[in-house]
């Protein structure tokens, strides 16, 4: 993990399961990057391989780490453990979270009544006592708190400050040359693992009276609904949407076609035809 004197990165796609993943190969981290050490600021912002689904319109610049779907992180396997601990410190330090997720609780102010707080789960890493003064320290004096798991501290403080970033990260080990095998966790099926990460659903589109086309699938996140799928298509159809005719798993008459509205839950591999007004 070195520092690189032109921070570049490579871009390239994967071609996996019909779908295209967009893989971006930035420089290294060193300890201290995260307050700008080596010109760590602009590496963290952009660390590791940072991987998301690839889209026809890019925005301009380099996707970072924050936008990316998953994160692989390179290590090398003739080096300790620390040197993973130090990079989950860095990526900490400006707001990434690796292989969490965010906390369950609903966080909304308001400008008066108070401090209302409510809790489904007992909380023992903070009391009551505790969350009042951490949002006094943040100025907040009117808001609704809705507590649904036993979080601590910290992931409380995420919650108030709303920019922390919850990604999945895949630790990678190269040089494995060096070492035997009984050292390092197969890597036979890094692809597989990577487009579980991915945690993602190919969707195929088709026209009226036409066969579906199976060759270029819509790649959405899972629990994305048929409104989701028309603003990936054109964002014209969503206003003059009519309805759509779902085949597939998540069709409650399959194998024939269910008539759907925008709030349908696709899921992987199903087909949609849509029918506007």
């Amino acid at each position: 993990m070195g520092v690189l004197e032109k921070l570049t990165a490579i871009p390239g796609v994967l071609e996996y399961n019909g779908a295209r993943i967009q893989l971006l190969d930035l420089p290294g981290i060193v300890e201290g990057a995260s307050q700008g050490r080596g010109r760590g600021r602009q590496v963290v912002a952009g660390t590791a391989y940072s991987l998301r689904l690839y889209q026809t319109r890019l925005a301009d610049g380099f996707l970072v780490a924050k936008t990316a779907d998953v994160i692989i992180v390179m290590l090398d396997a003739t080096k300790s453990l620390e040197q993973k601990k130090l990079l989950e410190i860095e990526l900490d330090a400006v707001g990434i979270r690796l292989n969490k997720r965010k906390p369950d609780v609903v966080f909304k102010k308001k400008t008066g009544g108070g401090i209302t707080i409510n809790a489904t789960v007992k909380l023992t890493k903070i009391d009551e006592k505790s969350i009042r003064t951490i949002l006094q320290g943040y100025k907040i004096h009117n808001c609704d708190l809705m507590i649904r798991e036993d979080i601590t501290v910290d992931e409380f403080i995420d919650v108030l400050l709303g920019t922390r970033k919850y990604i999945p990260c895949l630790y990678v080990y190269n040089k494995v040359d060096s070492i035997s095998l009984e050292e390092v966790d197969r890597l036979d099926f890094l692809m597989d693992m990577i487009w579980e990460y991915l945690n993602i659903v190919k969707i195929y589109t088709k026209k009226r009276g036409a066969h579906p086309d199976l060759t270029d699938p819509v790649c959405l996140r899972k629990g994305a609904s048929i409104e989701a799928v028309c603003n990936s298509i054109h964002r014209s159809l969503v206003p003059n949407f009519k309805y759509a005719l779902v085949w597939g798993k998540s069709s409650r008459f399959a194998p024939h076609a269910q008539k759907v509205s925008l709030n349908h839950v696709v899921q992987d591999e199903d087909v949609v035809c849509i029918f506007t007004k």
